[in-house]
């Protein structure tokens, strides 16, 4: 990625935005038609949201008042676990597509590998997908364990593996595993959650380049070729989180932030995880 617009082309041969806006834990309401509206005047070209978020009215009451195209925004919502299983992933489809005043999804995720549900989940998904309702049908939080067990029965490899992923979790063999098979791999939590912004090893790479912290580790996504999605609800870190097509950190600096990792999650497990 060169530039904010910029995308990466999916396993199915769709254009992805490499960059765009998370919206977890931002309110449904106004607070998430700011943040949407802002990411969208700042040049943002992808929102990701999810039933969970409990915000996909909002997001799509934010999208229409944008006055963009369907086709200018590319849209990302996920599947609760709890709605996990076939008719029911296709009833909660449908429930997300009517908050969200749209008809299509550009990208649907399993939002977790709910033990026992998230084949069947899979299979429905696929019949979005073949439908034409997803453009493009993919994961979160799996392990490479889980995608291989996925992969097993699966028509459709997945897109996308979205996951926790940040300095101090740099995921790289599942990285390397999705690589292998063609999976392009997201990042939620960017910033760590936030616990990583005042990083004193990060600061100072930032002060060379005049860059935030903040700026730093999405630079190093970017640089890594993984898609990121930092969340923000303030008009002028939406704006700042976008300014990192303008330096590029060096080979030592990339060297220096991967070696950071402790393999230290903020959120959940996905081999651990009771929701």
């Amino acid at each position: 990625m060169h530039a904010l617009n910029d995308t990466v082309k999916l396993n199915n041969g769709l254009a992805m935005p490499g960059f765009g806006l998370g919206v977890w834990k931002v309110k449904d309401g106004e607070e998430v038609i700011h943040s949407v509206r802002s990411a969208l005047n700042a040049g943002y070209t992808m929102i990701d949201t999810a039933a969970i978020y409990r915000n996909e009215a909002g997001v799509g009451e934010a999208l229409r008042q944008s006055g963009l195209k369907r086709d200018d925004v590319f849209v990302t919502t996920k599947v609760w676990n709890a709605d996990q299983g076939y008719d029911s992933t296709l009833a909660a489809f449908e429930t997300s597509m009517k908050k969200l005043g749209i008809e299509t999804v550009d990208l649907y995720l399993i939002h977790w590998p709910t033990a026992g549900k998230y084949k069947e989940t899979w299979k429905a998904m696929e019949r979005l997908y073949k439908e034409g309702r997803a453009r493009a049908i993919g994961v979160c939080n799996f392990h490479a364990h889980h995608l291989e067990d996925l992969l097993q029965d699966a028509e459709i490899k997945p897109a996308v593996d979205q996951v926790e992923l940040h300095p101090l979790l740099s995921q790289v063999p599942l990285r390397n595993y999705c690589y292998k098979e063609g999976i392009a791999v997201e990042a939620y939590s960017p910033l760590g959650s936030g616990g990583l912004i005042n990083h004193p090893g990060l600061k100072a790479i930032g002060d060379k380049y005049g860059k935030s912290a903040a700026q730093v580790m999405l630079r190093w996504n970017v640089q890594s070729d993984i898609i990121t999605i930092p969340r923000s609800t303030q008009e002028a870190h939406i704006i700042s989180n976008a300014d990192i097509f303008d330096f590029e950190l060096s080979p030592e600096d990339i060297d220096t932030i991967d070696a950071l990792n402790e393999d230290k999650r903020f959120g959940a497990d996905p081999d651990n995880f009771d929701f």
